[in-house]
Order: C-alpha cells, then structure tokens, then sequence
C-alpha cells in the first residue's frame, strides 16, 4: 500500500510538471495563463485520478479505434483525459487541440524521467553485486 501511494505522489508531482512544461511551450489557447505552483499542482492531481480512474474504462471502450489507427488515438485519449481534468480544476481551461499537445508533452516526461529511474535502478542493483 505504502509503495502504490509513493508512486501515486510521483506521478502526481510528474504531471502536474508536465502540465507546467505544456502551458509555457504552448500555451492554452486562451487569453488567460494560470500562474503559480498550486494551481498546476491541483491540475495534477485531479489529473492523476482521472488518469487512475476513467481513463482504463475509457482505453477499453476505445480499442476497435485504437486497432484501427495503430494506437495513434491514443493521443486523442490522452488529449480528452486532460481536456477532461482542466474543466474540473478551479481557474483553469483549455481547448481540445492544446490538450492533445499537452497530453503528448506529459507523457513524454512521464517515459523520460521514468526511463531516468528506471535506469539508475539498474545500474545500482549491477553496482551491489
């Protein structure tokens, strides 16, 4: 139990990263730009238990489509995930198109910081024996 919440917290501190990375690169199609730390880290988290929760039900509903196009809808999950996440953050909305962009940015940190920790932990278990 312990380890699922440690690894719930890093993917929450993850997103609400990636989410920070995605607003300043590209914006959020509207005129106004969230600032400061805790409102991208209640977007995270609401994020995360949207990313937890709906959208497994969602990838399976989806499947024939995911098939289809090679797994490249899978962008448009990832998109509607956060398009789904920011309406229900307080103070912050964005539009479809820049949430496809944004979930493509989030999943790129996600794969690069976890290739980072994945790797220093191989190199540690090869450094003990």
């Amino acid at each position: 139990m312990r380890r699922q919440f440690q690894s719930f917290v890093i993917r929450w501190l993850l997103n609400s990263l990636g989410l920070w990375l995605a607003v300043k690169l590209v914006g959020t199609g509207n005129t106004d730009t969230p600032e400061g730390i805790l409102t991208f880290l209640i977007a995270g988290f609401i994020f995360s238990l949207v990313n937890t929760m709906i959208k497994p039900i969602v990838v399976i509903m989806s499947l024939p489509v995911l098939l289809v196009t090679l797994g490249l809808f899978m962008f448009v999950i990832n998109g509607l995930m956060v398009y789904i996440s920011l309406k229900l953050a307080p103070s912050f909305s964005m539009t479809f198109m820049h949430a496809i962009i944004t979930g493509i940015v989030i999943s790129l940190v996600n794969y690069i910081v976890s290739s980072l920790v994945d790797m220093r932990q191989t190199q540690s278990r090869e450094g003990t024996k």
